[in-house]
């Protein structure tokens, strides 16, 4: 039945479902990790990398600068940094809408961007690409996690849908009911940003397929209140700081020589 109604996405089926959208959704459930965790001080995200080998290049991310942008974590603005899951064509296509529209919010009113708003911009983008024939859905979801002065620190998920929705903490992409079943159990209201990265490392070790946690299969990022400035502060890790990350917290890749052991 469902052939007969899946060639387009303004087609509803008699059920009242859009099966474009909920294949973009299932293609989302097969991506890589992402996670976050919302803190009385900040904001913890981490994903899981999908494109990995010996070969790959990964120079660029070394030796880069304080923020910057990689496989699923990218900043945004000063005050926004997103995770992405499923197609990283179509989620670097919306980074960068999202970028264009941080500035020009930015140049107008000389403020950094309301997280929500941001959010609720794409999230039109998004919704227009199911109703209009010719087109197909984003096959991306993203994790926002943001800070303004009206509400503070926020992390807000949105889908291919163009529905979006505040979080306390959550988690997109594989396994991500195993994650959500673990942050149930572990969250707490009044968590600190120590705490949740902690909480975040231990959920990834148990939700992420690979047998090992590292820096090559992992990125990870923070977004707090700088004390000098009073000003956002995004964070997103170099490989050495994740790895010595995960070795503060016992959880870190064996080297080989360990192993053989």
């Amino acid at each position: 039945m469902a052939r007969r109604y899946d060639s387009r996405t303004t087609i509803f089926s008699p059920e009242g479902r859009l099966y474009q959208i909920e294949y973009a959704m299932e293609a989302i459930s097969h991506a890589g990790t992402v996670l976050g965790v919302l803190a009385k001080d900040g904001v913890v995200l981490a994903a899981e990398k999908k494109v990995t080998g010996k070969l790959l290049d990964l120079s660029i991310v070394k030796e880069g600068g304080y923020g910057g942008s990689g496989e699923k974590i990218f900043l945004v603005n000063n005050n926004v940094i997103t995770g992405v899951a499923g197609i990283n064509a179509d989620a670097n296509s919306i980074i960068n809408y999202a970028r264009s529209a941080a500035q020009r919010h930015l140049f107008s009113y000389n403020e950094d961007i309301p997280v929500e708003q941001l959010t609720q911009q794409l999230c039109d983008l998004k919704q227009g690409y199911t109703q209009y024939g010719g087109l197909r859905p984003f096959g991306v979801s993203l994790l926002y996690a943001g800070y303004d002065p009206h509400y503070e620190f926020q992390l807000y998920h949105s889908d291919p849908s163009g529905n979006y929705s505040g979080w306390k903490a959550t988690c997109i992409g594989a396994n991500n009911g195993t994650a959500q079943s673990l942050l149930k159990q572990e969250y707490k209201d009044d968590i600190s940003l120590e705490d949740a990265i902690a909480l975040v490392i231990k959920v990834m070790s148990k939700t992420m397929d690979s047998t090992t946690l590292g820096s090559e299969k992992l990125e990870f990022a923070t977004l707090t209140i700088d004390k000098a400035t009073k000003q956002p502060r995004a964070k997103i890790y170099r490989p050495a700081e994740v790895d010595t990350l995960l070795e503060k917290h016992g959880i870190a890749k064996k080297s080989d020589d360990e192993e053989m052991k």
